[in-house]
């Protein structure tokens, strides 16, 4: 699924979920699917070393099933989730290219707001946009 999104380097997954299947950490998985078949995900986790602040890692629907609220429904039961749990603040870091506009429209109309950009943070012309959005 993570290499039909076209959104994330796949090989980076080992390292973004070791401590999940090691059972080490907070992190939480969500799975969406259609008809019994995986078509989204939702991977999140706490902020080190601070009180209530999430970062939502990934969140990615398949191509085909872009536009048909999955991602949405995805985004409010992590939002949900964190809620029920008294969590504060929920971020999401992006990329800043071209590829990434439909995704950083996708967080505006959530109601996150940009609140950093560290130019040139995943590779030279390549900015990580950073989305807040408050909990409670």
């Amino acid at each position: 699924m993570l290499e039909q999104t076209g959104l994330f380097p796949v090989e980076a997954l080992d390292d973004m979920l070791a401590s999940f299947f090691a059972s080490e950490g907070q992190e939480q998985w969500l799975t969406a699917r259609h008809d019994g078949a995986p078509v989204g995900f939702a991977f999140f986790r706490p902020e080190a070393h601070t009180d209530g602040t999430w970062n939502v890692l990934a969140i990615a629907v398949l191509p085909e099933h872009h536009s048909g609220g999955i991602g949405s429904r995805l985004m409010q039961h992590v939002e949900d989730i964190l809620r029920s749990d008294g969590q504060r603040v929920l971020l999401v870091e992006t990329s800043g290219t071209s590829k990434y506009k439909a995704t950083r429209a996708f967080y505006r109309a959530k109601h996150y707001t940009e609140v950093a950009r560290i130019p040139e943070y995943w590779e030279a012309g390549d900015d990580k946009v950073i989305f807040h959005k408050h909990l409670r």
